[in-house]
């Protein structure tokens, strides 16, 4: 099974990395742009790369709790980069629901991954 989403993995990674590069093109002159997203690119294949660790566990409750708590780590960071970018951008209303709506992801990852 794992063999079979080899290619839509190989795809979806082309993917990101066509558009990181173009989005990086674009905003050459923004350094802060440029960083954020190297780090967003950065954090999801470390994700990608927990996940298929976190896919692959079948025993080891040590290393199961590690890898779940990086996942949790990284989804939040993720979130709160996305937001960090986009709430500026909105009414003040809409970027305190926006951040309001990472926060709430973020524990509910926490509720889902360690509580539940």
């Amino acid at each position: 099974m794992d063999r079979q989403y080899a290619g839509l993995t190989k795809l979806a990674l082309g993917v990101l990395t066509f558009n990181s590069v173009l989005a990086i093109y674009n905003s050459w002159g923004d350094a802060s742009s440029v960083s954020f997203v190297l780090a967003a690119d950065a954090i999801l294949v470390l994700l990608f790369l927990c996940l298929r660790a976190l896919e692959q566990e079948r025993g080891g409750r040590g290393r199961d709790i590690r890898t779940r708590a990086a996942v949790w780590t990284m989804t939040t960071l993720l979130s709160a980069l996305f937001a960090s970018r986009v709430a500026p951008l909105m009414p003040p209303v809409v970027g305190a629901i926006l951040w309001a709506m990472a926060v709430a992801t973020a524990a509910g990852g926490f509720w889902a991954f360690f509580l539940n």
